[in-house]
């Protein structure tokens, strides 16, 4: 039986890029920090075992879910050192050698769920296509502390992941990021980059009565400054805790599961969800892509000379049905 009530706390860090070890030791101490404040589940940024910036060291820092560090972290939510729910921002590597830029979620020492980070930016300053394979799948999951979904930075720039994570059920939606300073306004406390995930995370708790656990990260990697800001907001839009500015934090707020509930009886939007009309127009949208891709590609696949006059049926009929000269030859020597 889930509970209602449980408390989340952020770890806002600023991680070392590619140096496992000392990032665990981080982790460790955050977990005893957090439990301190009474934590039920503790959330880390996207990929702040490893840092950010990997590049050629991706392979390097991967790690696969037997490995001894992800022993380390799964002993952190056993309740004794820390939190009973942990989530873990790390590179995974598979079976089949590919790597993920990837989130784990940790209860009572096992893994419950991995979520491996859809949609990977690669614009600007950004370059996870190069490095990553892309995850295939957005999944609700049930945990000791209700049902939830895990979203990696980008993920949250796309309204399909939010909304089918909120299809499958899902109360809280956590969100690992690693969200890079951008634009300075004279006279505002935060970048422009941070005001839009604020107004985006507010949206997407009152639309989807929804909390809201963004943890983004502090520091610089390639001179490349990340503005923190993390925070946790009702389905509401209130803000319930937030974190400082582009320095390391760590916050905590209590989460009442009953105000999901209260906002989606005031407002049903989820209840009054049509998914066969959103299904059946995606696949319209989606035939309509295909079918002119197929014929640009028909196209491209049977060029025709400039000028030269279409082989009527006929024609090509009677010249099927003609005996070729090496079969007159033969027909005469017999």
């Amino acid at each position: 039986m889930a509970r209602a009530e449980f408390t989340v706390a952020v770890a806002q860090v600023s991680p070392r890029l590619g140096d496992l070890d000392t990032n665990l030791t981080i982790y460790e101490a955050q977990a005893r920090a957090a439990r301190g404040l009474g934590a039920d589940v503790l959330v880390f940024p996207e990929l702040s075992l490893t840092g950010y910036f990997l590049k050629d060291m991706v392979s390097t820092v991967a790690l696969r879910l037997d490995a001894p560090e992800i022993k380390r972290l799964a002993a952190l939510s056993r309740g004794k050192a820390g939190p009973t729910g942990v989530i873990a921002g790390i590179v995974e590597e598979t079976d089949d050698y590919q790597f993920y830029n990837s989130a784990v979620y940790f209860e009572n020492g096992a893994i419950v769920h991995v979520h491996r980070k859809a949609y990977l930016p690669t614009y600007g300053l950004f370059d996870e296509g190069r490095y990553f394979a892309r995850g295939d799948r957005i999944r609700s999951f049930d945990t000791g502390f209700g049902r939830s979904a895990m979203l990696i930075c980008e993920d949250m720039w796309h309204p399909s992941t939010v909304y089918l994570a909120a299809l499958d059920h899902a109360v809280t939606v956590f969100c690992p990021s690693t969200s890079p300073l951008r634009g300075i306004t004279d006279g505002q406390p935060q970048d422009n980059n941070a005001r839009y995930w604020e107004q985006l995370n507010a949206v997407y708790a009152q639309t989807f009565s929804l909390f809201i656990v963004y943890a983004n990260r502090v520091g610089f990697e390639d001179g490349v400054g990340f503005w923190g800001g993390s925070e946790i907001v009702d389905p509401n839009g209130v803000r319930l805790a937030k974190a400082k500015y582009y320095d390391e934090d760590l916050i905590a707020a209590q989460i009442n599961l009953k105000t999901a509930r209260r906002q989606r009886v005031v407002s049903p939007l989820l209840r009054d969800e049509n998914l066969d009309l959103t299904i059946n127009e995606l696949l319209r949208i989606r035939g309509r892509d295909l079918e002119a891709s197929t014929r640009a590609a028909l196209a491209r696949a049977v060029p025709r000379a400039a000028g030269r006059p279409r082989r009527t049926a006929a024609k090509t009929a009677r010249r099927t049905a003609e005996p070729t000269p090496r079969a007159r030859r033969v027909a005469r020597s017999r």
